[in-house]
């Protein structure tokens, strides 16, 4: 069977936002969501009914982001209800992994037009309200102790493990910071981001106080008057663990920040783009998975990015823009140093450390992202990739046009 080529014709995400304080911190995930699905519609320029399947990634489907999130957004991204949606969780790769998803139902002719993206709101449910009845399977703690190990601490293993020093992960944490400063400097996220109104929670000692309705146009994760003393003056977050009983290396300044957003890519088959008009952003080319200990997460991307390469007859070398997500700079820079990533090719307008973290959202967010900063810098082979909680990674490839 001959398979279709498949492109990506318009990408769109909400700014970020700091989960809990920040603007985002009482909008509901289906909000979030139906947002970009909307967007990328619209700068596709196609009719909602023609949009054949939303699948959407969240990794904590639960509250208002459980109950198939994916054809939630699809309501309130104004389609119709003939429009079918679904949700995926693979953790923090679930944006990629939708993408791909819709890029394969695209590839094998089941349909012609999908969107694949990702959201996730840790504001609306990080908290006490998270379901924990019977949150961890005994049968699968005999067989797999470290199956559910806090992310946290396998960065605490991973930096142990390997050898990634405090000085060196607070170090890469400020170019994070400054790269993505310079990036907002300079307009570079503008033409993913979509503004959207929403009416963020006060509080006053500690307490709700009323909202303020608020425009949402820029990320606001990023520390641009991060120095790098005040980073060696933060305290390790991680204590009396099951692993590590003290944290030496994991801090605030050198881990991902929690956040709440939403990104979306609408893809077609390039033969539907022509005959429709429209110019492809990228075109998809695959995705590999792999798996490793749950204890050093962090390292997923060494084995599926190799897995990657090696199936399109690649190397590292013929790819000209990475985006490796900035879980905990302890595994970027693993990753990097593992795998000879030129530091100049990697995370070029900073990463999760500065912009921010939705779990779910960011896989989506960085392919949009690398398609842009591709065209800008005139790569042909851009590469996304992840770590996974519960010891796994994630990679994939999108070519420029």
């Amino acid at each position: 069977m001959d398979l279709n080529e498949v492109v990506i014709v318009a990408t769109a995400r909400t700014a970020l936002a700091k989960s809990f304080r920040g603007s985002f911190n009482d909008t509901e995930a289906p909000v979030l969501g139906g947002h970009v699905v909307r967007a990328v519609v619209e700068r596709a320029g196609i009719e909602p009914a023609d949009v054949e399947d939303v699948i959407m990634g969240a990794s904590v489907q639960q509250g208002t982001q459980g109950f198939n999130i994916g054809r939630l957004c699809a309501y309130t991204g104004g389609l119709p209800d003939s429009v079918p949606g679904m949700a995926v969780d693979r953790m923090c790769a679930s944006g990629l992994m939708s993408i791909g998803m819709a890029a394969k139902g695209i590839m094998t002719g089941e349909m012609s037009i999908a969107i694949g993206g990702g959201v996730e709101s840790l504001s609306l449910t990080q908290t006490k309200h998270k379901n924990a009845y019977r949150a961890r399977s005994e049968a699968v703690l005999q067989v797999m102790p470290s199956a559910y190990i806090p992310m946290i601490e396998t960065a605490e293993i991973v930096s142990r493990r390997y050898g990634i020093s405090r000085a060196a992960q607070d170090e890469y944490s400020l170019l994070s910071q400054l790269r993505t400063a310079a990036a907002q400097r300079d307009g570079l996220f503008d033409d993913e981001i979509v503004g959207l109104s929403v009416d963020k929670l006060l509080f006053a000692d500690g307490q709700p106080n009323g909202h303020e309705r608020v425009q949402v146009v820029k990320d606001e994760c990023n520390r641009p008057n991060t120095r790098l003393e005040d980073l060696a003056a933060l305290k390790p977050v991680w204590k009396d663990g099951s692993w590590i009983e003290q944290g030496e290396f994991v801090t605030a300044g050198n881990a991902s920040q929690f956040s709440d957003g939403a990104a979306a890519s609408l893809l077609m088959s390039r033969a539907e783009a022509k005959r429709r008009g429209l110019t492809p952003l990228g075109i998809y080319r695959g995705i590999a998975v792999g798996g490793c200990a749950p204890e050093e997460m962090g390292i997923g991307p060494v084995i599926a990015i190799p897995k990657l390469l090696k199936r399109f007859g690649l190397s590292v070398k013929d790819i000209g823009l990475w985006e490796i997500n900035e879980a905990f700079a302890s595994q970027v820079l693993h990753c990097r140093d593992a795998l000879q990533i030129p530091a100049e090719r990697l995370n070029v307008n900073g990463g999760a450390i500065a912009i921010g973290h939705p779990f779910g959202m960011s896989g989506a967010r960085m392919v949009g992202h690398a398609l842009l900063e591709g065209r800008r810098r005139g790569v042909r082979y851009v590469v996304i990739a992840m770590c996974i909680g519960g010891g796994m990674g994630a990679a994939g490839l999108f070519e420029l046009p």
